[in-house]
């Protein structure tokens, strides 16, 4: 079976969303790899999702746990993404940098056979582009975009090269633009060893 989520990027208008698609047999772990992946993030940072459960009034932390003694928040990579994620309308909060305070809504919005000859995870539609990392969440990103939009700014230099510059070259920066078929999915597992040898 193949779920299909629409992830929504919280207090940033126009919305800035993608719909993706991923195998059943997927983790939350799996999950977290896919979003970042389908958004345009660089997992630089911690993440944790916060999922409703049939048997509690609080949704559940899943992520990463500090240890093994850490009960406060499951490891993604034990949980099934189908254990929270049963119906259609089902939903998750998903926070990224917890610095920037990225959140995101992540509803579930079909479960359906996989398609014969269809390779998953894949992005199926989105709109506008990802905020640059560390761009300081959603005051941030609004002070950015009115930079770039006027190079009579003092720091319309600045910023430039700070785009230039970054872990991933983010000029000339286009927020309108979003290209579904240009996302590339990792391997979790790799993704998983990468950040247990880090």
């Amino acid at each position: 079976m193949v779920y299909r989520f629409k992830i929504t990027l919280l207090e940033i208008k126009p919305e800035i969303w993608r719909l993706i698609e991923v195998p059943g047999t997927y983790s939350f772990w799996d999950l977290h790899v896919a979003i970042q992946d389908a958004m345009g993030w660089l997992d630089y940072h911690l993440h944790e999702f916060q999922a409703a459960t049939r048997d509690a009034d609080t949704p559940v932390s899943i992520g990463i746990p500090e240890d093994e003694s850490d009960d406060r928040i499951q490891a993604g990579w034990k949980v099934p993404i189908g254990e929270h994620f049963q119906k259609p309308g089902d939903s998750a909060l998903y926070e990224y940098d917890f610095g920037d305070g990225w959140a995101h809504k992540i509803m579930l919005e079909s479960i359906e056979p996989a398609s014969p000859g269809t390779e998953y995870p894949r992005c199926v539609d989105g709109d506008r582009a990802c905020p640059p990392e560390d761009c300081g969440g959603e005051p941030g990103y609004n002070r950015l975009l009115d930079i770039l939009a006027n190079p009579e700014d003092p720091e319309y230099e600045d910023m430039v090269d700070w785009l230039k510059n970054h872990a991933k070259n983010y000029h000339p920066y286009q927020p309108e633009v979003f290209d579904p078929q240009s996302v590339e999915f990792w391997d979790p597992e790799i993704r998983f060893q990468m950040m247990m040898d880090g």
